[in-house]
This record gives C-alpha cells, structure tokens and sequence, in this order.
C-alpha cells in the first residue's frame, strides 16, 4: 500500500510567515495600531485569521473592515508577498520523491484555489499534486465547508485508508483534523503557529524540515 501525503499549504509548504507577518503589520498600520513581531503572530494565530486581529488588540469594526469585500485588504497585500516566497527548506526534495514513488501528494488549504494554483506553478511544482482542495473564491472563504470535512469527503470518494495518510500541517487545526478522522498527523514548525501551540495539540510528529518527514514515513511502512 502506497501513502498519501495531505499537505497544508500556507507556512507548511510554502514559506510565506514573513508576508503574513508584513500583511498584518500593514493592517495594523492602517487602523493607527503598533507593529507586532513573529513571535506575536505565532502566539496568537488561528484560522479564520479574524481570531488572530482580535487576539491582538483590534476591533470588531477593525475587523469587520478587513473581512469586507472578500478580504481585499488582507489579499491584495498579501498576494504579492507571497509571489516572493519560496518553499520550506527540504519541501521540493520530498515532493519530487514522493511524485517518482508514485505516491499521492494532496494540498488541503484555507486558502484560495486559483492563486495557489498559481504558486503551485510559479514554483514548478504543480505535477507534483493530485488535487488541491481549497475554497473557490474570495467570497467563500471560510464560509463553506471547513478543510477538514473536505478532506473528509475526499477520502470517501477516493477510498483513501486513514492508516496510510499523512497530514502535515504548521497550525494545531491539521492535528485536530488527523485526530477526528484517524490520519497520521505531523507537525512543522517555523510557519504560522510557536512549536509550544503544536506540542501541545499533540500530534504524532513534530518536525522542523522537511528532511526529517521521509524518515517518519519510512518508520511507519512506507518507502522501503
């Protein structure tokens, strides 16, 4: 039986915490509100990312604000940050790996399916996947389903085995998800959230690179 690798995406494959940490800093700056630093971001960040704002001072106007107009303020930021940003350290190796074993590479984000399809081939990787599944517009998201269901329902109709699914994620939520569907869950740190917030949501893994993930998955089976 061959794995399947679930990746997030945003600070899991792509190393992107500085635009996030510029994106908000702008936000901040708009509404007259001091600059925060990483460690402020990885302290306090959640999905919807309206949990972070609040977490750090702003308003629920503030915040209804950035959520107006599909988060335009939040993307139209963001988005050329990101067009910067390269993959974690050691991530192109393991995808390529993975793609030349005929394993299944899937990324599940909270993002948006066009422009991470656009980093996808921007960085030259997009045969590396065998689906992404993310929200489909700006309006939607985080207003239909949560990544977690679907992935869930993607199982199903893929009859993929949860004993031989790996999700590798930066914030606590892939651990939670592993957990409620019986996955193999594997933390990296240096994204989105402090390596205190992932020991403490208790995955089954924890890494810093990608240079340790083939060795996890090696122990579990896979990749003899």
């Amino acid at each position: 039986m061959r794995p399947v690798l679930v990746f997030d995406w945003n600070g899991t494959l792509l190393d992107d915490a500085s635009a996030l940490l510029q994106t908000t800093n702008a936000i901040l700056e708009r509404f007259g509100r001091p600059a925060i630093d990483l460690y402020t971001i990885r302290d306090h960040c959640d999905v919807p990312l309206s949990i972070l704002f609040r977490s750090i001072g702003m308003s629920e106007a503030e915040v209804a604000a950035v959520d107006r107009d599909g988060s335009a303020i939040f993307h139209d930021t963001y988005e050329p940050l990101a067009d910067k940003a390269d993959l974690r350290v050691g991530a192109r190796a393991v995808l390529e790996w993975v793609r030349q074993e005929a394993a299944s590479s899937i990324i599940v984000s909270n993002h948006i399916v066009a422009p991470l399809v656009a980093q996808l081939q921007r960085l030259g990787i997009d045969r590396c996947f065998n689906d992404v599944l993310a929200f489909e517009s700006r309006a939607t998201q985080y207003k239909t389903m949560s990544k977690g269901e679907r992935l869930r329902r993607y199982m199903e109709q893929n009859d993929l085995k949860p004993e031989s699914t790996f999700i590798i994620g930066d914030m606590p939520v892939e651990t939670d998800i592993a957990r409620s569907l019986g996955l193999i869950s594997v933390a990296i740190t240096g994204g989105f959230v402090s390596e205190a917030r992932l020991r403490a949501a208790k995955p089954d893994h924890i890494i810093h690179n990608y240079h340790e993930l083939l060795p996890i998955v090696r122990a579990r089976g896979f990749f003899h």
